[in-house]
Protein backbone atom coordinates (compact mmCIF):
# COMPACT_ATOMS: atom_id res chain seq x y z
CA UNK A 1 0.00 0.00 0.00
CA UNK A 2 0.99 4.02 -0.36
CA UNK A 3 -0.02 6.01 1.80
CA UNK A 4 -0.65 10.05 0.68
CA UNK A 5 -0.80 12.57 3.31
CA UNK A 6 -0.26 16.13 3.04
CA UNK A 7 -0.76 19.54 4.97
CA UNK A 8 0.23 18.71 8.32
CA UNK A 9 0.63 22.26 9.69
CA UNK A 10 2.39 21.13 12.79
CA UNK A 11 5.50 22.50 15.01
CA UNK A 12 6.63 19.57 17.26
CA UNK A 13 4.30 16.05 16.55
CA UNK A 14 3.14 14.24 13.33
CA UNK A 15 -0.56 14.86 14.58
CA UNK A 16 -1.33 11.39 13.07
CA UNK A 17 -4.22 9.53 14.44
CA UNK A 18 -6.51 6.88 13.69
CA UNK A 19 -6.78 4.86 10.35
CA UNK A 20 -4.08 8.05 9.30
CA UNK A 21 -1.42 6.53 11.35
CA UNK A 22 -2.22 2.79 10.64
CA UNK A 23 -2.24 3.82 7.17
CA UNK A 24 1.23 5.50 7.42
CA UNK A 25 2.35 2.59 9.64
CA UNK A 26 1.05 0.15 6.94
CA UNK A 27 2.26 1.67 4.40
CA UNK A 28 5.29 0.66 2.08
CA UNK A 29 5.90 3.89 1.04
CA UNK A 30 4.24 7.52 2.33
CA UNK A 31 4.14 10.68 0.25
CA UNK A 32 3.92 14.13 1.61
CA UNK A 33 2.88 17.01 -0.45
CA UNK A 34 4.34 19.24 1.64
CA UNK A 35 3.76 21.82 4.35
CA UNK A 36 5.26 19.50 7.53
CA UNK A 37 6.71 23.61 8.42
CA UNK A 38 9.53 22.17 10.74
CA UNK A 39 11.69 19.45 10.79
CA UNK A 40 10.75 17.98 13.55
CA UNK A 41 7.05 17.37 12.15
CA UNK A 42 9.33 16.29 8.92
CA UNK A 43 11.14 13.47 11.59
CA UNK A 44 8.33 12.40 13.20
CA UNK A 45 6.37 11.20 10.14
CA UNK A 46 9.76 9.76 9.12
CA UNK A 47 9.83 7.72 12.25
CA UNK A 48 6.28 6.15 11.84
CA UNK A 49 6.83 4.84 8.07
CA UNK A 50 9.12 2.59 6.21
CA UNK A 51 9.62 5.15 3.35
CA UNK A 52 9.02 8.62 3.55
CA UNK A 53 8.88 10.90 0.08
CA UNK A 54 8.48 14.75 0.68
CA UNK A 55 8.24 17.57 -1.00
CA UNK A 56 8.70 21.37 0.27
CA UNK A 57 5.64 23.67 0.81
CA UNK A 58 4.76 27.29 0.70
CA UNK A 59 4.48 27.49 4.77
CA UNK A 60 7.43 25.20 5.33
CA UNK A 61 10.59 26.39 7.36
CA UNK A 62 14.04 26.89 6.11
CA UNK A 63 15.76 23.82 7.74
CA UNK A 64 12.87 21.59 6.00
CA UNK A 65 13.26 22.84 2.59
CA UNK A 66 17.17 22.17 3.07
CA UNK A 67 16.04 18.58 2.93
CA UNK A 68 13.55 18.46 0.44
CA UNK A 69 12.82 19.23 -2.93
CA UNK A 70 10.06 21.27 -4.74
CA UNK A 71 9.23 18.47 -7.35
CA UNK A 72 9.60 14.44 -6.47
CA UNK A 73 8.67 11.46 -8.85
CA UNK A 74 8.55 7.68 -7.92
CA UNK A 75 7.63 4.89 -9.56
CA UNK A 76 5.51 2.45 -7.61
CA UNK A 77 3.40 -0.88 -8.80
CA UNK A 78 4.23 0.16 -12.68
CA UNK A 79 2.82 3.83 -12.08
CA UNK A 80 5.00 6.66 -12.73
CA UNK A 81 3.75 9.67 -9.56
CA UNK A 82 4.92 12.85 -9.56
CA UNK A 83 4.64 14.96 -6.42
CA UNK A 84 4.29 18.35 -6.14
CA UNK A 85 2.80 20.85 -3.32
CA UNK A 86 0.93 22.79 -6.07
CA UNK A 87 0.60 26.35 -4.71
CA UNK A 88 2.54 27.60 -7.64
CA UNK A 89 0.83 25.21 -10.06
CA UNK A 90 -2.46 25.88 -12.03
CA UNK A 91 -4.25 22.51 -13.31
CA UNK A 92 -2.88 23.77 -16.75
CA UNK A 93 0.29 23.77 -15.14
CA UNK A 94 -0.01 20.46 -13.45
CA UNK A 95 -1.11 18.63 -17.20
CA UNK A 96 2.17 19.64 -18.48
CA UNK A 97 4.02 18.44 -15.56
CA UNK A 98 2.05 14.75 -16.04
CA UNK A 99 2.59 15.03 -19.44
CA UNK A 100 6.41 16.12 -18.86
CA UNK A 101 7.27 13.53 -16.62
CA UNK A 102 4.58 10.55 -18.37
CA UNK A 103 3.04 10.86 -14.98
CA UNK A 104 -0.12 8.84 -14.22
CA UNK A 105 -0.60 10.34 -10.96
CA UNK A 106 0.22 13.60 -10.56
CA UNK A 107 0.05 14.21 -6.03
CA UNK A 108 -0.87 17.90 -4.80
CA UNK A 109 -1.75 19.79 -1.96
CA UNK A 110 -2.34 22.82 -0.32
CA UNK A 111 -5.91 23.53 -0.76
CA UNK A 112 -6.30 20.79 1.98
CA UNK A 113 -9.29 19.78 -0.02
CA UNK A 114 -9.52 16.32 -0.91
CA UNK A 115 -9.69 15.58 -4.32
CA UNK A 116 -9.61 13.06 -7.14
CA UNK A 117 -9.81 14.15 -10.72
CA UNK A 118 -9.49 11.85 -13.93
CA UNK A 119 -8.24 14.15 -16.65
CA UNK A 120 -8.28 11.46 -19.09
CA UNK A 121 -4.07 9.81 -19.63
CA UNK A 122 -3.66 11.14 -15.70
CA UNK A 123 -5.45 11.27 -12.66
CA UNK A 124 -5.16 13.95 -9.90
CA UNK A 125 -4.90 13.06 -5.85
CA UNK A 126 -5.10 15.95 -3.26
CA UNK A 127 -5.12 14.05 -0.30
CA UNK A 128 -6.60 16.69 1.37
CA UNK A 129 -4.96 17.66 5.12
CA UNK A 130 -5.53 14.90 7.94
CA UNK A 131 -4.55 17.47 10.48
CA UNK A 132 -5.47 20.89 9.28
CA UNK A 133 -9.04 20.61 7.55
CA UNK A 134 -9.76 23.99 7.61
CA UNK A 135 -13.61 23.85 5.91
CA UNK A 136 -12.79 21.00 4.30
CA UNK A 137 -13.11 17.10 5.65
CA UNK A 138 -10.18 15.73 7.22
CA UNK A 139 -8.57 13.04 5.11
CA UNK A 140 -5.70 10.80 3.35
CA UNK A 141 -5.31 8.77 0.50
CA UNK A 142 -4.58 4.97 0.17
CA UNK A 143 -3.36 3.24 -2.94
CA UNK A 144 -3.70 -0.39 -3.30
CA UNK A 145 -3.21 -2.69 -5.61
CA UNK A 146 -7.30 -4.48 -6.77
CA UNK A 147 -7.64 -6.59 -9.72
CA UNK A 148 -4.45 -5.49 -11.74
CA UNK A 149 -5.15 -1.69 -11.25
CA UNK A 150 -4.45 0.54 -8.24
CA UNK A 151 -7.45 1.92 -6.39
CA UNK A 152 -7.20 5.34 -5.23
CA UNK A 153 -8.85 5.97 -2.24
CA UNK A 154 -9.81 9.19 0.25
CA UNK A 155 -10.14 8.03 3.67
CA UNK A 156 -11.10 10.36 7.08
CA UNK A 157 -9.08 9.93 9.74
CA UNK A 158 -11.72 7.74 11.36
CA UNK A 159 -11.56 5.24 8.43
CA UNK A 160 -14.41 6.42 6.64
CA UNK A 161 -14.49 6.14 2.88
CA UNK A 162 -14.66 9.67 0.97
CA UNK A 163 -14.34 9.20 -2.88
CA UNK A 164 -12.51 6.10 -4.70
CA UNK A 165 -11.07 5.93 -8.32
CA UNK A 166 -9.28 3.25 -10.21
CA UNK A 167 -6.00 4.16 -12.20
CA UNK A 168 -5.37 1.29 -15.00
CA UNK A 169 -1.76 0.42 -14.76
Amino acid sequence: MLTVISDTHGTDDHRLTGRTLDAVREADRVLHAGDFMTEQVLDAIDAECDELTGVVGNNDRPAVRARLSDVATVSWEGLTIVVVHGHEHTETALGMLARQENADIVVVGHSHKPVLTDFGGWTLVNPGSYADPRRYQPAHAELDVMAGDVRVRLRSPDGTPISTTTVER
